[in-house]
């Protein structure tokens, strides 16, 4: 095969596989079956149980992430869970360790050592790459998950996390401060989510005021 045609294959087979196998496209449905126009989850993450999976809008879910919602999962609106991230809510490797092929006929409270309990992102999160979110932990809102961070526990909104194990470093708000100094228009909007969860109505672009700062 010559040096052009191979280019012209590997490009081609590039093409075809991000339209097919990775193009990430806005439109999702939840358990439960709302639409949710701006939410986009990439066809190279895999979702173990989705009908425990509690999604909110304008969710970002990108490329070959694993999120294991047997025992629940709750990602609220507007949070961005990168690439290579693990969402787990059990863990057995304790019990198989303790109880080998015994492990398959035990349930429940018979398996001593399995770990098991719901994950709860909250909103406008950001979950970095090589990241995992282990059972039972609850992400406060606006919240910023390090990259190769691993999280596990309760953590307060607006908290930047890193580490491993996990712990609080910052918080996003002093970053944020900054922005908004320099972009004043949005104190508004970012008050009033930052309060009550949701962000507000977006500033009126066309408003000679806000273009004028």
């Amino acid at each position: 095969m010559s040096v052009r045609l191979r280019a012209w294959l590997n490009r081609w087979r590039r093409a075809w596989a991000r339209a097919l196998l990775f193009r990430i496209v806005f439109g999702e449905r939840d358990a439960g079956g709302r639409f949710l126009a701006s939410t986009r989850i990439s066809p190279s993450t895999c979702i173990d149980h989705p009908e425990g999976l509690t999604l909110g809008d304008h969710v970002f879910i990108g490329h070959f992430n694993f999120i294991d919602a047997s025992h629940g999962v709750r990602v609220d609106e507007g949070v961005q869970i990168t690439n290579f991230v693990s969402v787990v809510t059990h863990s057995s490797h304790r019990s198989l360790r303790l109880m080998g092929t015994a492990y398959v006929q035990a349930a429940g409270a018979g398996r001593p050592g399995f770990v098991s309990g719901a994950v709860h992102i909250g909103a406008w999160s950001f979950i970095g790459p090589h990241s995992v979110i282990e059972a039972n932990t609850r992400l406060g809102k606006g919240c910023l998950v390090e990259s190769h961070s691993r999280v596990r526990g309760e953590f307060p909104d607006f908290a930047v996390i890193a580490g491993v194990p996990a712990q609080v470093v910052g918080d996003t708000r002093e970053t944020d401060a900054s922005w908004l100094t320099r972009h004043p228009e949005w104190q508004a909007h970012y008050d009033a989510w930052a309060a009550a969860g949701k962000p507000a109505s977006a500033p009126d672009r066309a408003d000679p005021t806000c273009a004028s700062r």
